[in-house]
């Protein structure tokens, strides 16, 4: 039997067993209960259903507003009542954001209430039935990962799902709780970037570099939002669904803390993108030249980070202001000056998200560069002062 090289016996067991912890991890925070299971109705249930026939006679039409309801005869395709006909009702409340018109054919969720005899006493449409497709995408996108990347697309999906838990079981449920936005967010999206860093990276000297560039990025970012939310004059009302939030009752939430902290969880993913790119650059730079000196290792570090934080930036700018799409072409075709629109408050506040992020961004190439040139002298012992004192100009 072969013998494996001492850096992959060295790594191998480590690394497997890391999986192994993220792989339980995640395990564990799906079955962890977010502690709000009780704001639910558990007297309802939810089915998928086929619309088999529609009664429009109760929708009233105000040009393009569409209010009143729909009733709908569906057949439940799902759950204890699977093969039941029942009236659905389809509430409209005269947005188009929210309301859909369904028409026989289309398949729907249904929220259904049913009595002690098992008798369904209520029925309302919940939206076109997605969830199907929904796993249907992410099967298509895991196998993607796996057949691209092999074994790191194993562990890109796994840190996919530890980061999608740890958001939806750990931070969001513990901010309603009142606790500081911005502290539990710096605390939970570092803890996410350093396993995913290592996850993704292994535990070596690339995932270590990967980790200490993009925390050092995170700060920056953490402190510019800070700073410029309170300079701005923006409150974390602009968010959607921020004052629904105080309706809800969590009035203990603080929104433009809220507002701040999601400025640097929006920009750590790829704060991480740009700092494993440079740390994966020069883990291959050392294993090809392991006597290259420190100046021109972090150099080549530089010469990464300049052709992925150019590209980088404008995909900061196009995904914040692709979800706005529609209201900046309101203002310009009601003619609204420039001036104007860049100084509402909504808008300052992608325009804060996107120069924030892209600052962060661009900041983090030569964090990740610096600490790569030492973390990988640093085990030869050859660093000498007249290097550190180069590398520093």
């Amino acid at each position: 039997m072969p013998r494996l090289s001492p850096r992959l016996a060295g790594l191998r067991r480590p690394d497997v067993l890391f999986v192994l912890v993220c792989a339980l991890a995640c395990v564990a925070l799906a079955k962890m209960p977010t502690g709000f299971e009780a704001a639910a109705d558990h007297a309802s249930s939810h089915a998928k259903a086929k619309v088999v026939a529609v009664n429009n006679v109760g929708i009233r039409h105000t040009r393009l507003i569409k209010t009143g309801t729909q009733v709908l005869t569906a057949t439940l395709q799902s759950g204890p009542f699977k093969g039941k006909t029942i009236e659905v009702l389809n509430e409209l409340k005269g947005s188009m954001e929210v309301d859909e018109i369904y028409r026989p054919g289309h398949s729907v969720l249904v929220e259904y209430a049913a009595n002690s005899n098992g008798v369904i006493t209520a029925a309302y449409a919940r939206g076109k039935y997605r969830l199907d497709l929904t796993l249907v995408l992410l099967g298509m996108f895991g196998l993607l990962l796996v057949v691209t990347a092999g074994m790191t697309g194993l562990k890109a999906l796994l840190s996919f799902g530890l980061a999608l838990l740890t958001l939806w079981k750990v931070l969001y449920p513990a901010i309603l709780r009142g606790h500081d936005p911005i502290v539990l967010s710096l605390g939970v999206t570092g803890a996410l970037i350093g396993t995913i860093c290592f996850l993704v990276g292994g535990l070596t000297r690339k995932g270590l570099v990967a980790f200490l560039g993009s925390a050092l990025g995170l700060l920056l970012t953490c402190a510019l939002s800070m700073l410029f939310t309170r300079k701005f004059g923006i409150h974390g009302a602009v968010q959607p669904f921020a004052t629904s939030l105080l309706y809800a009752g969590y009035l203990d939430v603080n929104l433009t803390r809220l507002f701040m902290s999601s400025i640097f969880i929006a920009a750590s993913g790829a704060l991480m993108d740009v700092a494993m790119d440079i740390a994966a650059a020069m883990d291959e730079i050392h294993e090809k030249t392991p006597d290259l000196a420190l100046v021109e290792h972090i150099r080549s570090g530089l010469s990464v980070g300049k052709a992925v934080i150019g590209t980088m930036t404008t995909t900061l700018l196009l995904a914040y202001s692709g979800s706005y799409s529609a209201m900046l072409m309101v203002f310009m075709g009601q003619g609204v000056p420039l001036a104007n629109v860049f100084n509402l408050s909504h808008v300052s506040g992608e325009v804060l998200h996107t120069l924030v992020g892209s600052f962060g961004l661009v900041a983090v190439a030569p964090f990740t560069a610096l600490v790569g040139g030492f973390v990988y002298r640093w085990r030869g012992g050859r660093t000498a002062p007249g290097e550190i004192r180069a590398a520093a100009e």
